[in-house]
């Protein structure tokens, strides 16, 4: 048994990384600003992660094996963390993205046209960090996603007091409502009611990885190994947006009707004018096995139709 504190998981994957740590004996701490109650028997501490001197009183004189943090997003607040967490924990995991390699956001090394890039393309150790810019401004934050995904890492990569590792997580389907974000909804829906998907003239392929998945890596994260650094998380198997909505169609009975995008233009979510994926061989390496992401695709989209027909509450 490892004490676990997980910070967020109040929602999707999150959710269900507690409910697997439990399940498998681990003592669970959930640190949130109480927009859920995790599982019974799950030790639930409520303080905002932004303020410093709240934290640090929170957990009081807790210790852990490792920290898995779901809602970092600032080099501020991974700032904040690393002071807090530091000879407080022996291993810290934060969750991170496919979206620090998007090279509509930063000047990224070299990789051959084509390929999906590996770990070392975004070195979080050689990454500039700049705590000053404007970090908790809203606006300022969306438009900035990546670079402060980017920055978080850089930060914890150079504190001291605790081992790190980051989880660079692919785009994430499946568990139907609870996939919040909405984007495999947006093809179910399309392709239902025979609208149109808007895509760009040369879509180019990208990673997926499953919610259950997902969960499972970040729990092998934490408690099964002692890899530091970054680790890409995407199932097996490059798709382009007219391979997902080919699968979605499969689901639903229809033809998916397309659209070209001008150049510029705003296409449907994973619809990419740039290469726009990762190579999972060191997880593969340090032992982790990848499902394919043609195997769980159907199930997820039968999910989403479920909830798209399922009354509103």
């Amino acid at each position: 048994m490892q004490r676990i504190c997980v910070i967020g998981g109040s929602r999707y994957f999150g959710k269900l990384l507690v409910e697997r740590l439990q399940a498998v004996g681990h003592q669970v701490t959930v640190l949130n600003r109480g927009s859920a109650r995790p599982p019974t028997g799950v030790e639930h501490l409520v303080v905002d992660r932004n303020d410093e001197a709240a934290l640090v009183a929170a957990l009081g004189s807790r210790t852990f094996d490792a920290v898995v943090d779901q809602v970092c997003y600032t080099p501020v607040q991974a700032a904040i963390a690393a002071r807090a967490f530091a000879g407080r924990t022996r291993r810290y995991v934060m969750t991170s993205t496919i979206e620090v390699y998007d090279p509509a956001t930063a000047a990224l090394a070299t990789v051959p046209a084509g390929t999906p890039v590996p770990e070392e393309t975004v070195d979080p150790a050689t990454w500039l960090v700049s705590t000053d810019l404007p970090w908790h401004d809203e606006a300022y934050l969306k438009a900035h996603y990546a670079e402060g995904k980017r920055q978080a890492e850089a930060l914890f990569t150079r504190a001291d007091g605790f081992e790190f590792a980051s989880v660079r997580s692919a785009h994430v389907l499946g568990g139907g409502a609870q996939e919040f974000t909405g984007r495999l909804a947006h093809y179910t829906e399309r392709i239902t009611q025979g609208d149109d998907i808007a895509v760009h003239a040369e879509a180019l392929p990208t990673v997926f990885i499953h919610h259950e998945e997902l969960a499972d890596l970040l729990l092998w994260a934490a408690t099964a190994t002692d890899f530091t650094g970054p680790v890409n998380a995407c199932s097996d198997g490059l798709l382009d947006v007219r391979d997902l909505a080919a699968i979605v169609a499969a689901g639903t009975g229809r033809e998916p009707a397309y659209q070209t995008v001008a150049e510029g233009g705003t296409a449907s979510p994973f619809s990419f004018d740039r290469h726009y994926a990762m190579s999972n061989t060191r997880a593969k390496q340090l032992g982790f096995t990848f499902s394919r992401t043609a195997d769980w695709l159907p199930g997820a989209v039968a999910e989403a139709l479920t909830a798209s027909a399922a009354p509103a509450a």
